[in-house]
């Protein structure tokens, strides 16, 4: 299997925390790779640094062969990554189409004379757009509410949506922030299916996730964090039988 994403050495702090320290892994192409770990292990830090949002103080994150530590967050993306976030960022005010509309934008060729003079070729582009938007919210199963706008739309259709807007970018690589956080126990098997949909159509995925039924379910390989630091690594039955994995979710009694 050909690697996709490397991290090697990844640290990152924050005045006196470290927040990520020494981490290093990878995704292979066409994989789900779980991050897990307890509340403030560092995980959403490694997405923050993958995608741009932060920088790492040392260490290398590698993309399809190429270096991504210095890109801003805008080139990251273009280069075929997308993400979600734990707590949603969608334009509530917008409908779900223009909501996915938002993401096509970063595939559109039109530069700002055409659109502002509406020429035909981005007329052509607009309406391609709008059809490709139509398609990513039928394949998250929003489609009879292209025009709802996002802030009517239930909890865990507002998640879809945000999936949706993700995928409209074409990534290679689609990065999970607790995708069923909120969910409901049938949200939750609709996103299973989901899931596994997304990554029949090619496109890698990497997520952290509480909910360990569903990690356990859909993962290949697991990378397990604690106190920014990686404890553990491989299937989820090599993690689920780890003694640092179980001391780590579960703790352990003291020595009476």
């Amino acid at each position: 299997m050909v690697n996709l994403l490397s991290l090697q050495h990844l640290t990152k702090t924050f005045g006196g925390l470290t927040a990520v320290k020494d981490v290093s892994f990878t995704v292979e192409k066409g994989a789900i790779v779980g991050l897990i770990g307890p509340n403030g292990a560092g995980k959403t830090t490694v997405f923050n640094l993958i995608t741009g949002n932060y920088q790492p103080d040392r260490g290398q994150i590698t993309f399809a062969d190429t270096p991504l530590n210095g890109l801003r967050t805008h080139r990251i993306i273009m280069r075929g990554i997308a993400r979600t976030f734990q707590n949603i960022r969608l334009f509530q005010q917008l409908t779900a189409l223009e909501n996915v509309l938002a993401g096509c934008h970063y595939r559109m060729r039109s530069g700002i004379v055409a659109t502002m003079l509406r020429l035909p070729a981005q007329r052509r582009e607009e309406q391609q757009a709008v059809e490709r938007a139509q398609q990513e919210l039928a394949f998250v199963g929003l489609n009879s509410h292209a025009l709802t706008v996002a802030k009517n739309l239930s909890y865990g259709d507002q998640r879809r949506l945000e999936i949706a807007r993700a995928l409209a970018t074409e990534p290679r690589l689609l990065i999970l922030d607790e995708p069923a956080g909120g969910m409901n126990e049938q949200e939750t098997e609709g996103l299973i299916g989901l899931i596994g949909r997304i990554q029949q159509r090619g496109v890698t995925i990497l997520l952290i996730e509480h909910d360990m039924r569903l990690v356990m379910r859909v993962c290949e390989k697991l990378v397990v964090l604690e106190h920014g630091g990686k404890i553990a690594e491989g299937s989820p039955d090599q993690a689920r039988s780890n003694p640092q994995v179980i001391e780590a979710y579960l703790g352990v009694e003291d020595e009476p």
